[in-house]
């Protein structure tokens, strides 16, 4: 069934309602959504889209636009949510929380009353930038824009200012006919034509069975549902593993909430700030789709199939366990999950998040917490990240153990207050140093010849998770399954205290409405998660060679940080490993490539690429052949690196025979990431000053990596080698700038939003579960 909501009808606490015609010509869901999606949505989405006009779907361009910002690092205390769907309901409720609509007509006079949207719409079609040039730099673009967000009665003064401020904002606009039809569609009174959310019969069967499987009444269910529930609230759910292969932009996800109303009643989100937070009085879980056009920066998968149901059912039945008295939500509860969940065993929990690690590792990425330097600042640009071994880990496997560390795994940030800051960090701090203490004592008598290979999880040889790359992008970062890129400075081994706290401080506790003391106490506990995940994987190399190691990653100032915040570093207890080379970080990871070469990737045909096999025809293999050569090169022997961007996407178009080669796609994508090394990420500001320039690197992925492209380079098949060539001959910023104008896609190239969202395109085409929309804020000015 098809109905329309008129924004005049269900906004008339505006002072002035706006003109609404009888008739619409053009209809939201067919002619307007598409065009919203392709030249709005990729700067206009999540928690970062400018002035909070989010438009992934039509609850947010009703909601408007606000001068608020979400993202403020410099806030002295909290700050009221403003999260679409769940901290008000209606227009006029988000009225009332300072949003003004960008759809309604305001005052009499008719060319300062047109909707917001088509003032800007307006603005960006008469004033456009010359086709075909760069952007100037006067235009301020990127992560570090100030956004103005003119209110009604504000838009001439802000069309003076910023005359080139027009939407969409300094990049290729709308055509003719988009521009009439949202002219139009706006004119006529904005209505929304909306369908009532579909959900199969079959996924209807399974939300049925899961919210009764959730919702169970007993002690020990209950437990166990509002752990699952702190784990997977960010994620986007399917149900079905074949779902709609045909079409896979149409697959649906459901989000899983906590809910005020039962099964077979619509769903009232349970408001709080965080997910462990008191929700007042009873709910329940329930599962609701996922409104909106899928964007790739918040898109983070799981499968929620009638298997995990059986998993889960299994998994959490291998070893027998009860509990008389359900813990609260108090500060105690929310700040130690250790604690919170001891009744659950911590081997199955732990087993629970390897199934996935890269899933909740992924949460850290593309949650809130991921924008800009609150978290990515505490890590390196390419590492290797492991686990233990289930079977040896220690926490997991000794009960009195894990009764006598639990009360020192509490996480800051709870409480936010500026006052407390310095206090607050100390407490936690020190417990964190003095668990450390027992951990190693405890690891010293349980394997008193040190540790072995035993003890890194393999996966059973089928799991994908076991090891995994994280990428940092400067401002953002990325998570893939392998042992991606050329053997990296540093690697991580995580047992299930260091991956659980990393969920629950980064996720979980993480308030992105937080104060500057909140936000100051997650990135410095992060500090303090990352170098003991370091430290442990320390723990394999030989003793005598740690320390070496370990001052490659801490130089400079960072020595004094090691000795004054860090545990010391445990440089007595012996390696069970034999190594039989002067370079043990580089002798193990080999080792554990060749070990495990399905799960780490060990054929790295580009970074890792030494008298690699290429006979095969197929035309990434040529592609990769010549990638070789520029991959891993340290910018003091590739000087291009250092005008390069982040993330560059490249687009190799393929001739017909080729594409035939290539599963039917058009083009093959891959990316090119820099790597920049820092002399350590210890410290909190200067990170311009421990900047080791001449030690970047490039890693070249044969597929899309990161959510946020800086740069679109675009060949054809036959001009790979020429590409490559000119590349590698670049030796000033002035032949850089020639080589962009060469190979790069400029925002006002007049196909620039073709070649923008064929990467997603291509994604449908080869993995279409995670397909979303781009984003493009961090576009540079080319």
């Amino acid at each position: 069934m098809i109905f329309f909501l008129s924004a005049s009808d269900k906004q008339n606490e505006e002072m002035n309602p706006r003109i609404v015609s009888t008739e619409q010509r053009y209809s939201f869901a067919n002619d307007v959504r598409p065009i919203l999606d392709t030249k709005c949505l990729a700067c206009h989405a999540c928690y970062d889209a400018p002035c909070q006009l989010k438009m992934e779907s039509y609850h947010g361009i009703e909601r408007g636009a606000s001068t608020l910002r979400v993202y403020d690092g410099g806030r002295l205390s909290d700050t009221t949510p403003t999260r679409l769907y769940v901290d008000a309901q209606t227009p006029s409720e988000w009225r009332q929380k300072g949003f003004y609509s960008v759809l309604s007509r305001y005052g009499d006079n008719e060319d300062e009353s047109l909707p917001l949207m088509q003032q800007m719409l307006d603005l960006g079609y008469n004033s456009p930038l010359p086709t075909g040039e760069t952007v100037p730099d006067d235009i301020e673009l990127g992560f570090d824009r100030v956004n103005s967000c003119p209110a009604p009665g504000e838009f001439n003064d802000y069309a003076e200012q910023f005359p080139h401020g027009g939407m969409p904002l300094a990049v290729s606009g709308l055509t003719k006919q988009e521009y009439q039809t949202l002219s139009t569609w706006l004119t006529q009174g904005a209505k929304i034509d909306l369908s009532s959310t579909h959900i199969s019969t079959e996924d209807q069967q399974l939300i049925n069975r899961w919210e009764k499987w959730l919702n169970r009444s007993d002690k020990r269910s209950q437990l166990l549902a509002r752990y699952l529930y702190e784990h997977l609230f960010l994620g986007h759910l399917y149900l079905q593993a074949s779902s709609d292969t045909a079409q896979p932009s149409k697959m649906p996800f459901y989000q899983l909430i906590r809910s005020y109303t039962p099964a077979g009643e619509a769903p009232v989100i349970v408001p709080t700030v965080r997910p462990n937070d008191d929700a007042d009085r009873a709910f329940y879980y329930r599962l609701i789709p996922i409104a909106g056009t899928i964007v790739h920066k918040t898109h983070i998968t799981y499968r929620f199939d009638t298997a995990r149901l059986e998993r889960y059912q299994q998994l959490f039945a291998e070893i027998d366990w009860n509990l008389t008295e359900l813990p609260g939500y108090e500060f105690a509860d929310r700040s130690n999950p250790f604690l919170t969940f001891a009744a659950i065993p911590a081997k199955l929990r732990y087993r629970f998040l390897l199934d996935d690690a890269q899933f909740f590792v992924r949460n850290f990425i593309r949650g809130p917490v991921c924008r800009g330097q609150i978290a990515t600042n505490v890590i390196r640009d390419q590492f290797w990240v492991m686990f233990e071994n289930p079977s040896l880990e220690h926490y997991t496997n000794d009960d009195a153990y894990q009764a006598s560390v639990n009360p020192y795994l509490g996480l800051p940030g709870e409480k936010t207050s500026l006052l407390k800051f310095g206090s607050e960090w100390l407490s936690y701090s020190d417990d964190r140093n003095h668990y450390l203490s027992l951990r190693e004592k405890a690891y010293r008598q349980t394997f008193p010849e040190g540790a072995s290979l035993d003890q890194i999880w393999g996966g059973e040889q089928t799991n994908t998770n076991a090891f995994l790359t994280v990428f940092r992008h400067h401002n953002s970062a990325s998570v893939t399954q392998g042992w991606q890129g050329e053997i990296p400075l540093t690697a991580w081994v995580m047992g299930y205290p260091l991956l659980e706290r990393t969920y629950y401080e980064l996720v979980v506790n993480f308030d992105v409405f937080g104060s500057v003391s909140h936000q100051a106490q997650t990135r410095l506990y992060f500090d303090l998660i990352r170098n003991g995940s370091e430290t442990n994987f320390l723990r394999f190399m030989p003793a005598k060679a740690r320390q070496t190691i370990y001052a490659d990653w801490y130089q400079s100032t960072a020595k004094l940080k090691t000795k004054i915040s860090y545990h010391p570093l445990d440089s007595d207890t012996p390696s069970a490993i034999a190594y039989h080379s002067g370079h043990p970080k580089q002798e193990f990871l080999q080792t554990l490539l060749n070990k495990y070469p399905t799960l780490t990737g060990n054929k790295d045909l580009i970074n890792r690429c030494t008298q690699c096999d290429q006979s095969t025809e197929a035309p990434n293999a040529a592609i990769n052949l010549a990638f070789s050569q520029i991959a891993a090169k340290p910018a003091s022997e590739l000087t291009a690196i250092r005008w390069l961007p982040e993330v560059s996407f490249i687009r190799i178009n393929l001739d017909n025979e080729s594409a035939k080669q290539s599963d039917e796609t058009e083009f093959l994508a891959y990316t090119l990431l820099r790597n920049r090394r820092h002399s350590s990420v210890a410290y909190l500001l200067g990170e311009s000053l421990r900047y080791q320039e001449n030690l970047d690197s490039l890693t070249i992925m044969p597929t899309p990596i990161g959510s946020y492209p800086n740069l679109i380079l675009q060949m054809n098949l036959s001009e790979v080698d020429e590409f490559v060539a000119q590349l590698r001959n670049i030796d000033s910023k002035q032949e850089f700038e020639q080589w962009i104008k060469r190979w790069g896609v400029g925002r006002m190239n007049p196909h620039f939003w073709e070649l923008f969202h064929s990467f997603k395109e291509y994604m449908q085409k080869t993995n279409p579960l995670q397909a979303g929309v781009y984003d493009m804020n961090r576009y540079g000015h080319w």
